[in-house]
């Protein structure tokens, strides 16, 4: 195989389910982020992407020259090999590593390797070249994290998208009104932390690569009391877990793999968009023109053979000459952003119902 072939996997999704399952490795899925300089984000990548795939690890890692951001499945035999190789890379040496909360949701959380170099490792729309987003706000464990958000004079934001506050979130966070966190940081500046100059901000995300920036971010704009979730909702539910700390996280977590989330609590606080019954579980509508992202109850899953719409599930039934000829000349864009708001579904965004349920679980966890 020539050096131009192993830089890239370009086989189908069956051929690579059929590879994973043929190989037999029990995976661990791991996350980790680091900001810092790179000199030569494409030389750096080709070698990720040579030395993972020996380790026949999958995944999807960005890589720029401000750092990296990776979300891996690492088969369980080769975890310590790959431990001892990252950390032979300078800025990556002793890095904390997010292990997963819940493996169970998927059988192969990625099915292949995919390492992109882009611009940016996270899009902020951000062109302040004063900025150093090395510059970071103070790091909390679970612990400190529980105590500083118990103050009154705290706020505490939600630094992800709508669709995965939806199906869990902390108690009491605030969430941005946007699509995208390239909106998140101009919106919260404005309509939540102006005027609150003086009070102590606490942010989360998933795994901390996007408060870590957002936390840099109001530093550079003058704000004092910057904090983040140190490793995010990941590392916190662990060590929630291991270390008997009171978890104030309801619901599910949302991970962008094929597992969609993992349970950090029993709680369902969202709403199949669909028919409104109690759900949390996320899927793509199969229609290849569409994929739109949204809660589906298994219900509705067997009624609309996993569509979002009666026009979507009306056309997985065409031939598939005639599917292709549709989809032609179409633009998707409009659909990115969407996810759990499509005017296709009928109970938009979880806005109403939800939050009874949101009431009752809170009720619960304080019983």
């Amino acid at each position: 195989m020539s050096q131009k072939m192993q830089l890239w996997n370009t086989l189908d999704r069956a051929s690579l389910e059929s590879q994973l399952s043929a190989i037999g490795h029990k995976y661990v899925t791991i996350s980790f982020y680091q900001y810092a300089h790179i000199t030569n984000p494409i030389a750096f990548r080709n070698e990720l992407f040579l030395n993972w795939s020996a380790m026949d690890i999958v995944g999807r890692t960005y890589v720029a020259k401000e750092g990296i951001n990776a979300q891996i499945a690492v088969p369980t035999k080769y975890l310590g090999r790959f431990r001892e190789e990252l950390y032979q890379i300078d800025f990556l040496n002793g890095l904390r590593l997010n292990f997963a909360v819940d493996d169970a949701e998927a059988e192969f959380p990625f099915l292949k390797l995919k390492i992109k170099v882009r611009s940016k490792i996270l899009a902020d729309g951000l062109n302040d070249t004063t900025f150093d987003v090395t510059n970071k706000g103070i790091h909390l464990d679970a612990a400190a994290f529980n105590q500083l958000t118990d103050d009154p004079n705290t706020l505490l934001i939600d630094f992800r998208n709508h669709y995965e506050w939806e199906v869990g979130h902390f108690k009491g966070a605030i969430l941005p009104d946007v699509d995208t966190f390239r909106e998140s940081l101009p919106y919260i500046e404005e309509t939540v932390l102006k005027g609150n100059e003086d009070k102590n901000i606490v942010m989360y995300c998933t795994g901390g690569v996007r408060c870590e920036k957002a936390s840099a971010w109001f530093k550079h704009r003058g704000f004092k009391n910057v904090h983040q979730l140190e490793g995010g909702i990941i590392k916190y539910a662990n060590d929630c877990k291991e270390k008997g700390i009171d978890n104030k996280f309801i619901g599910k977590n949302f991970v962008f793999d094929e597992r969609r989330g993992e349970r950090i609590t029993p709680d369902i606080i969202a709403v199949c968009h669909q028919c409104g019954a109690p759900a949390d579980t996320h899927t793509n509508c199969v229609n290849d023109a569409c994929h739109l992202l949204f809660i589906q109850c298994e219900q509705c899953k067997q009624k609309m053979e996993n569509c979002c719409s009666d026009a979507c599930q009306k056309t997985i039934h065409l031939p598939i000459e005639v599917q292709k000829e549709l989809r032609k000349g179409q633009n998707k864009s409009n659909l990115i952003f969407k996810k759990g708001r499509s005017e296709a579904l009928p109970f938009l965004g979880n806005k109403e119902k939800p939050q009874a349920l949101i009431q009752q679980a809170l009720k619960n966890s304080n019983t």
